[in-house]
């Protein structure tokens, strides 16, 4: 579909959207793969619910299962316009990013060598992903590592070691356990 001849409407506001603008709407679906928002500024869509739309991973910055974790049909919200996304002729939007990062705090009050108490969420081949609280996961690897599998048991509680903090890729490595609790 050419978007700019057949939706001449919404492909001049989408164009006139800068990153970065603040933009407010509501909630007009709720899909597996993101939600889409109805724009107060902005005109209907010819085929979408709404002229803007959230990814999964731009919703929160804690892992959700499903959008609906996240958001209600007819919430209203504010959210950050991040691109023009020409082939769907629709506004990309982040709910996120006009939230603190909980990793980027727990990164400016924590260390390479702090000890923490956490939960285990998941047993993987690789490794245990360990709750650290506020939504911060960390890894433990088992590659390389004196930790096996057979150390953690989901929902377990245990003491770690963070050994690394890469703010950049937001991911932090640890050691562990240390005696479950």
């Amino acid at each position: 579909m050419d978007w700019r001849t057949e939706s001449p409407e919404p492909w001049a506001f989408l164009e006139s959207l800068r990153p970065g603008e603040v933009l407010t709407g509501t909630v007009a679906a709720i899909e597996r793969f993101g939600v889409f928002v109805a724009l107060d500024e902005g005109p209907g869509h010819p085929l979408f619910p709404g002229v803007g739309f959230i990814t999964v991973p731009e919703l929160s910055w804690r892992h959700a299962d499903a959008p609906a974790d996240v958001v209600t049909a007819g919430q209203r919200i504010a959210c950050e316009f991040l691109r023009f996304d020409t082939y769907d002729a629709e506004a990309g939007l982040s709910l996120r990013a006009l939230r603190p990062d909980p990793f980027q705090a727990f990164a400016d009050r924590t260390a390479a060598g702090r000890e923490l108490r956490g939960t285990v969420e998941k047993v993987l081949p690789f490794g245990a992903l360990v709750d650290l609280g506020d939504g911060v996961t960390g890894l433990v690897p088992f590659r390389d590592s004196p930790d096996r599998p057979e150390d953690f048991g989901a929902g377990e509680e245990v003491s770690v070691v963070v050994t690394h903090l890469d703010r950049p890729a937001r991911r932090v490595l640890l050691s562990g356990p240390r005696g479950a609790g």
